[in-house]
């Protein structure tokens, strides 16, 4: 595996431009995540209410999603990031606001989180179908796929470790204004491009909630899309059951603050960073469906080991090794999707694939805070692992029909090439 392998989409200059300000603005992104749950839970010693906090930052992302993707393939995606990416950097300058003045309260936390949910909704699918936009050769498409996750893991390790040290040093707010100076760079990152006239089609003009259906039945009807945002979904709600809950372990179970916090995530973006470059590395699309299956059943391990252990260092390679499987897995089927999708229905179905991916995490949060109370976050955590595995035997399973429909799309594509008799 060669440097220039791993990093071939950035020879395309609009995509390197992408991945820088991104870089930039992911790590202020997640220093305000942790901050964010470490703030909650030190004003409320409430597990309810960590959880409670997580379902309200993603639910918005969940109800307005699908709408999002048609938006995404109705209008100028580029346009849409730049009102995103500034409407997220105020909600990051209101929450350090309301910190700095020793205004803020939990409700507004929850408010300022679905507001963030409700941009999200809209950024996450305009941002995957953008990533076409800015690649000129289809070839490299999966590895931009593949580098856009490794940069997002990059920040999930830094961030955390930075976010933890700050909050030791300086309290949550410093998160918080890091994190709207970082999106600067994103937007300046979109304003440098130089993109070919945006066109709006005939098709654009159909009614949205007639799009909305088209795009709903195509992506239920085409098994393999339907069976990778089934499974996806599973290991949305665990980890989102697991990331909810990972304050609790930081204090209660390895008695520590902030900063083993900021361990235990970055430990988890580690294993998930290492997973990013495993995927850029790969030349093609080929062998991805079986790496879901083993990816998704590793992480489910990862997480009931983790769930019994009270040692901070054997969690540590723990959580490492479940990173990589969740972030193998999730980008794998990323790459499966947009690889297989026709084009006019992109957003469409990356609005589902963001359903999946963080419109079903916050409900893992809430109910893993409900149950957490009632049977511990040990044991909830471990029903979780076991139901992650279930779900990586289920899909295991059907990848030889898996393969049947998805064969004919990479011979058109090219990607398979028959042999000549």
């Amino acid at each position: 595996m060669s440097i220039k392998t791993v990093f071939r989409a950035l020879r395309h200059q609009n995509y390197r431009l992408f991945f820088g300000g991104q870089s930039i603005s992911l790590i202020g992104t997640w220093m305000q995540q942790i901050a964010v749950s470490w703030l909650v839970y030190r004003m409320t010693n409430s597990v309810f209410l960590l959880g409670l906090v997580g379902f309200s930052s993603q639910i918005s992302t969940f109800l307005l999603a699908p709408l999002a993707g048609v938006i995404a393939d109705r209008h100028h995606r580029h346009r849409l990031l730049l009102i995103t990416q500034s409407l997220a950097m105020l909600q990051a300058i209101i929450l350090y606001l309301l910190y700095v003045t020793h205004h803020i309260e939990v409700w507004h936390i929850i408010l300022l989180s679905f507001f963030l949910g409700a941009v999200n909704a809209f950024d996450i699918p305009v941002r995957q179908s953008f990533t076409v936009d800015m690649i000129n050769d289809r070839e490299d498409l999966s590895n931009a796929i593949a580098l856009n996750s490794s940069m997002v893991n990059a920040a999930r390790l830094i961030g955390p470790s930075v976010g933890g040290i700050l909050i030791a040093l300086f309290g949550e707010g410093t998160c918080f204004l890091v994190n709207a100076l970082s999106y600067i760079a994103v937007l300046l990152s979109l304003v440098m491009m130089k993109l070919p006239p945006w066109e709006r089609l005939s098709r654009h003009k159909e009614p949205v909630m007639l799009q909305l259906k088209e795009g709903f039945s195509y992506a239920i009807n085409f098994m393999p899309i339907r069976t990778i945002l089934m499974l996806l979904s599973v290991i949305s709600l665990v980890s989102g059951g697991v990331q909810a809950l990972m304050p609790v372990f930081a204090r209660d179970v390895f008695h520590g603050g902030s900063r083993t916090l900021g361990i235990l995530m970055a430990s988890s973006g580690l294993g998930a960073l290492t997973g990013a470059i495993y995927l850029a590395g790969r030349k093609n699309v080929l062998g991805l469906g079986k790496v879901i299956a083993w990816t998704a059943a590793l992480f489910g391990g990862g997480v009931i080991i983790f769930s019994r252990t009270s040692v901070l260092m054997i969690a540590m390679p723990i959580l490492l090794f479940s990173g990589f499987g969740m972030m193998v897995q999730m980008a794998s089927s990323n790459i499966i999707l947009q690889t297989i999708v026709e084009e006019d229905k992109r957003g469409r179905v990356m609005s589902f694939y963001t359903m999946a991916f963080m419109g079903l995490s916050p409900f893992g949060s809430l109910f893993s805070g409900v149950l957490a109370t009632r049977i511990g976050a040990n044991n909830t955590l471990f029903g979780g692992g076991i139901l992650c595995i279930i779900a990586a035997i289920l899909f295991a399973m059907q990848l030889p029909i898996l393969r049947g429909f998805v064969r004919p799309v990479y011979i058109q594509k090219g990607i398979i090439i028959e042999p000549v008799h």
